[in-house]
């Protein structure tokens, strides 16, 4: 299950148009290990359960690009934010979505994507919290 965690976590990335450089297998190893840690901990567990398995992904993939900005060695604007559809039309029922993020710069739709990676399973984590005596 690890190593497919691994692949699904740099597909993850891949799909962001993040390309994997050196030392990265050691950075997604860290931050893998301290988001696991921060969900068992968080719910009083031992093994993470595996309808977290994409939330977990996740919130890794948003703590190492995280990680990745703070320390100087990510071109955000390299990274892919562009939504597949802009829009829905269906008979005269008309959906548009990311409205307003062509007012964004690249930093501000990354601090958003960031924040939706990392915070978006917490309410759902907390729903396998075990007592502690």
């Amino acid at each position: 299950m690890e190593n497919n965690l691994i692949d699904d976590i740099e597909k993850r990335l891949e799909n962001f148009g993040y390309k994997l450089k050196d030392g990265d297998k050691w950075l997604i190893n860290f931050v893998r290990e301290k988001i696991e840690n921060i969900i068992k901990l968080d719910c009083n567990i031992n093994e993470i359960p595996k309808e977290l398995y994409n939330i977990e992904v996740d919130m890794i993939v948003g703590e190492f690009l995280f990680t990745k900005k703070n320390m100087g060695q990510l071109d955000i604007e390299s990274l892919n934010f562009e939504t597949v559809e802009k829009s829905i039309s269906e008979g005269d029922t008309k959906i548009d979505f990311a409205i307003g993020s062509g007012s964004q710069t690249p930093e501000q739709r990354f601090d958003s994507l960031i924040a939706y990676l990392t915070a978006y399973g917490k309410d759902k984590i907390l729903t396998f919290r075990c007592l502690r005596w």
